[in-house]
């Protein structure tokens, strides 16, 4: 018994002293929970929208203020001019756009009816049906508190059009984030256990002492995934059109651009925790949870990302797969082009740059 204990002591002072460990051991948790916590759900706020006020009379601003006191909207603008409704939706940040015409409390007042149309970016067709159905029931508890002060009962009738999307199939919704959760784990995981396959080998050794630069050993490790994740985002693409009937909007030579350049992305990253594990379990592990859990929670695929609060929000913009995300919904389900996309593009660019540097400086030329 006293050499089970000392032997319970040592592995203890083991465990208390790898910080690794602990982190694992505690850390994960702790923040599994908080961020599944606020970003599992499927309840839509806070949406960015925008309200064309073609009447601008009292009784279209009374329904305007009602939709700002709900928590499930935020106006960006309320503009006049029907022209700006397109440019809105192209930015990407307009979620739904509420359309008021001229003469409409008019139009109530003497014919007992007025329709509004709203319209919604319907490229994902869960928060497009949500937000619609809020502006309903705004309309239809408005619409009810108007009936009890007149003898004829008003009657506001939405009248919902879906952009992008008009039969709200998921696959609009599907296909791009399947794109960047793919390219996500297989690029990181491949090139994360390829430099760390050689240390534990014992080959690093000879690549060591070869004339080859750092650099070119990591583009050398790069290239194969590279190849290889281009012949699987063409089998997506082909398997897109094909079988799931969604075609692609805007340029292919565009989106093949963008994936080659996520994909190198990935592949940095990926490089980046190749060079700084030591073992090939250590860089699964990472690449596995530090990355496939951000992918989903973060790049806006399976939860909308305004719901979360700020400070992952902002966490939000460092995942690579979230600019990757808008980019392929603008170019393959709206069919918008690169002027569209070049702040995204931009983004991935640097995120690309950053990694690269960080894996040279941190690239130990010696073993010990």
């Amino acid at each position: 018994m006293k050499r089970f204990a000392t032997f319970l002591r040592k592995e203890f002072a083991h465990v208390l002293r790898d910080r690794k460990t602990l982190l694992i051991l505690f850390g994960m948790p702790i923040v599994q929970i908080l961020i599944f916590g606020f970003a599992l759900t499927n309840e839509v706020t806070n949406a960015r929208i925008v309200i064309v006020d073609q009447s601008n009379d009292p009784m279209t601003r009374k329904i305007i203020d009602r939709l700002e006191a709900s928590r499930y909207f935020d106006i960006g603008e309320t503009v006049s001019d029907p022209a700006l409704i397109e440019p809105s939706f192209r930015s990407g940040k307009t979620k739904l756009v509420v359309v008021f015409p001229s003469g409409f409390e008019q139009r109530l007042a003497h014919e007992n009816t007025a329709q509004v149309q709203v319209l919604a970016d319907a490229s994902d067709p869960n928060t497009a049906t949500t937000l619609t159905n809020y502006v309903s029931f705004v309309l239809q508890d408005f619409q009810q508190e108007l009936s009890l002060t007149t003898a004829v009962p008003y009657n506001i009738r939405p009248e919902v059009r879906m952009l992008y999307n008009p039969q709200l199939k998921g696959v609009h919704n599907f296909v791009p984030g399947v794109m960047a959760l793919v390219l996500m784990l297989v690029c990181v995981m491949m090139t994360a256990v390829s430099i760390v396959r050689e240390k534990e080998m014992g080959t690093m050794e000879i690549l060591l002492v070869s004339p080859f630069q750092p650099l070119m050993v990591m583009v050398s490790k790069a290239v194969p995934y590279l190849l290889l994740s281009i012949i699987n985002v063409i089998t997506i693409l082909l398997l897109s059109v094909f079988v799931l009937h969604l075609p692609v909007n805007g340029s292919v030579p565009l989106l093949m651009a963008e994936s080659i350049l996520f994909i190198i992305t990935c592949l940095t990253i990926g490089i980046f925790i190749s060079v700084k594990t030591d073992s090939q379990q250590v860089a699964m592990l990472i690449s596995l949870m530090g990355m496939m859990l951000p992918t989903i929670l973060f790049s806006g695929f399976m939860f909308p990302v305004e719901n979360m609060p700020i400070p992952l929000q902002v966490i939000s913009n460092i995942v690579p797969a979230k600019w990757y995300y808008i980019i392929v919904k603008a170019v393959m389900i709206k069919g918008l082009g690169f002027q569209d996309i070049w702040k995204e593009t931009l983004i991935l660019a640097c995120i690309t740059l950053f990694m690269m540097v960080m894996s040279l400086k941190n690239f130990k030329i010696r073993l010990t």
